[in-house]
């Protein structure tokens, strides 16, 4: 192996190591602001319905999913699903997550450009994604006699990474608007607003860590497919 080979698997540990940080400080930002309530009162239910009529965006549902911090808003049905604990919830984490997932349903009604690119590359990244196992195996496993193959999934990997990069201004965008919201409609002000506005940046340094990370595999493949000639 060559010292490229090292350099690239002790940045990719490292990475990961961050990852896993990354996402336990969410996890801990996400339960200490479930203790301050907010003085408006309001359910991440109503959080949501209440964002979704200041926007004059009636044909967004909001339901009740289930799991924890698995909140998300899905653009083919038109809905914003909230995890029992935002749903339910009366408390800075709840409005913080509530109205970000909402601020992903007004980049839909507005076009966001952005929005629009990941929502193209969904199909693509969920055929690259279900094969990235497969062809790794393989192009290993086969570098000597078939290199093409590794080509092809340096091909499956670059779009993910892609898609993993172009996720990165669509979630700091819709945390940005649901910041505005909160503060300009009074949801949540003064240290309500510090703590959604703390809680919704370490949500978005999850998806920092896991484009680095895709960055460093996708880089490693294309010095290996290099070094193979």
């Amino acid at each position: 192996m060559t010292g490229e080979y090292y350099i690239y698997m002790a940045i990719a540990g490292v990475l990961s190591m961050v990852g896993m940080y990354v996402s336990s400080q969410l996890k801990k930002k996400f339960q200490k602001y479930s203790q301050m309530g907010v003085k408006s009162g309001l359910s991440g239910k109503e959080v949501a319905e209440q964002m979704l009529r200041h926007y004059d965006i009636h044909d967004v549902k909001v339901v009740q999913g289930q799991g924890f911090l698995s909140d998300h808003y899905n653009p083919m049905t038109k809905t914003v699903s909230l995890s029992p604990d935002v749903y339910n919830g009366r408390h800075v984490s709840a409005a913080a997550v509530a109205a970000h997932e909402c601020g992903h349903a007004v980049q839909h009604d507005t076009a966001y450009s952005m929005l629009q690119m990941r929502s193209t590359l969904v199909p693509i990244v969920k055929v690259a994604s279900g094969a990235q196992q497969w062809l790794l195996m393989g192009a290993f496993m086969m570098m000597g006699t078939f290199p093409q193959l590794m080509l092809l999934t340096i091909a499956a990997f670059a779009v993910t990474t892609l898609f993993s990069f172009v996720t990165l201004p669509v979630e700091f965008d819709a945390s940005k608007r649901a910041l505005v919201w909160l503060d300009e409609t009074g949801v949540a002000t003064g240290a309500e607003y510090e703590g959604a506005k703390d809680a919704l940046k370490w949500a978005a340094m999850t998806y920092v860590a896991a484009a680095l990370s895709a960055l460093v595999m996708l880089l490693y493949l294309v010095l290996r497919y290099a070094s193979s000639d």
